[in-house]
């Protein structure tokens, strides 16, 4: 058998011990928060039936989705007319794909299990998404979501909230460099940008509008200007929008110039409502929260977004959105159960992970996990270090006694490999008296101590 060069597919990436723990950094951090709100933990399986997944995010978004193969013959079921069109073949070879984001399974977990669930139902989810886009820097085509959502009610306090749990993740991963991450959580509604398209005389055209601007940081003012020509958008319409693209100013500021910009469209005036009733309770909550900016032009390109849409940026680090959510309305309907609202927020795991890195965030302590490392010298004190290492267990320290008494210099490159902070070295001298020698191995002190004093550095 010919040797065969091990690789991934583009898109997807190994994480070793040392990426792993500051990826745990992040989760846990996430995790926290999330459970301090009152949301608790579901999980759903990698894959979900295409019906379930299709037409939920759009055109451009079923065209990213992960199919997989019916096993067996697949092709059993087909005829030679169906390869002449992939929207006939599609479903005879294909029933299932992997899942696009958390949200979508989310709603059908909840249609499936609402007569078992309380609500609002408040739940937490953490696994990989998968989707069929070009691989560049801080996108991928396997990573991790971290989803927060509320079902179940339409009160404003959930979007409050999400603001609140934005804010504290992000000074909670910055407590190595505090400041260091300059972001902006920036906030919309889509009621708003129907509004929009109401006071531009195109009223059923919202989808169209919402994927052209949502890209408008991506390819400018112009770019989307010449897109929404292209969708179909006349001249006129979209001169009404110049006062859009240049519009400043505090927030307060922003709803007041809107209010008087959407005063003929009863749907914008609602958005306009909500928002307003969000920053309220912020103020309510007694909260500081600088980061939070209305942006009039943040469409979020998922077309189940109903309501509140929000989307954080970092400033000083060249990278998308790394968190992002908002309210949807009709999202069960679709598995029938209807008028139930929802809102979420998802962390983007994978490009957090990337602006740490950058910024050199994690703390020093996450590249091990091992705390102590027991070195002994020969084959009496390695036995006796058995005893030493159920103690240090048993006392919930995380420690390694390395596996043969082998030459000391290999022994402690192990430890300084693993960055293992202490080391506890075992000779017949040791065993003889029980005064082990301590070494703290970053500033290479080291001290004779019995185990019940070495018990109390950690």
């Amino acid at each position: 058998m010919s040797k065969q060069k091990p690789s991934i597919p583009k898109g997807t990436r190994d994480f070793g011990p040392a990426e792993m723990a500051k990826r745990h950094f992040i989760l846990d951090t996430i995790k926290k928060v999330y459970q301090k709100y009152g949301y608790a933990p579901i999980e759903t399986p990698a894959m979900e039936n295409l019906s379930v997944l299709q037409g939920k995010y759009g055109d451009e978004g079923d065209q990213l989705l992960f199919k997989i193969l019916n096993s067996g013959d697949f092709l059993s079921k087909t005829q030679e007319s169906d390869l002449k069109d992939s929207k006939l073949l599609q479903p005879k070879i294909s029933e299932k794909g992997l899942r696009y984001d958390l949200t979508v399974p989310f709603a059908r977990y909840v249609v499936m299990n609402q007569h078992n669930l309380s609500f609002p139902f408040k739940r937490y989810q953490i696994q990989p998404v998968w989707r069929a886009d070009r691989p560049q820097k801080g996108r991928y085509r396997e990573f991790y979501q971290c989803d927060a959502d509320a079902i179940g009610t339409d009160s404003m306090l959930c979007e409050a909230e999400i603001v609140l749990m934005i804010q504290e993740v992000f000074k909670l991963l910055q407590t190595k460099k505090p400041d260091s991450l300059e972001y902006a959580i920036k906030i919309n509604n889509r009621k708003i940008l129907s509004g929009i398209v109401e006071v531009m005389g195109a009223a059923g055209k919202e989808t169209d509008f919402a994927v052209a601007i949502d890209k408008l940081d991506k390819i400018g003012e112009e770019k989307v200007k010449e897109e929404l020509i292209e969708r179909g958008f006349e001249q006129s319409a979209i001169d009404t929008l110049s006062p859009l693209f240049s519009l400043s100013g505090s927030n307060k500021d922003q709803l007041a110039f809107l209010k008087d910009f959407l005063s003929n469209s009863e749907l914008g005036q609602k958005g306009l409502a909500e928002l307003n009733e969000v920053f309220d309770i912020l103020d309510s909550f007694g909260a500081n929260v600088p980061e939070l900016e209305l942006d009039v032009t943040l469409a979020r390109g998922l077309s189940y977004y109903t309501g509140a849409i929000f989307e954080v940026k970092p400033q000083n680090v060249k990278m998308g959105s790394i968190c992002g959510g908002g309210r949807y309305d009709g999202l069960t309907d679709t598995f029938g159960l209807p008028d139930v609202s929802g809102v979420g927020i998802s962390f983007g795991v994978d490009r957090i992970y990337d602006v740490l890195d950058e910024l050199e965030l994690y703390p020093e302590n996450s590249e091990s996990s091992t705390q102590v490392l027991i070195v002994s010298f020969d084959d009496e004190s390695w036995k006796y270090s058995l005893k030493v290492l159920q103690r240090l267990r048993n006392a919930n320290i995380k420690a390694e006694l390395y596996p043969e008494p082998v030459k000391l210099k290999k022994q402690m490159k192990y430890a300084n490999d693993k960055q293992i902070p202490y080391v506890i070295l075992v000779g017949s001298e040791e065993v003889k008296t029980g005064q082990l020698t301590f070494k703290n191995m970053q500033d290479g002190t080291q001290d004779n101590l019995n185990l019940d004093s070495i018990l109390k550095h950690f």
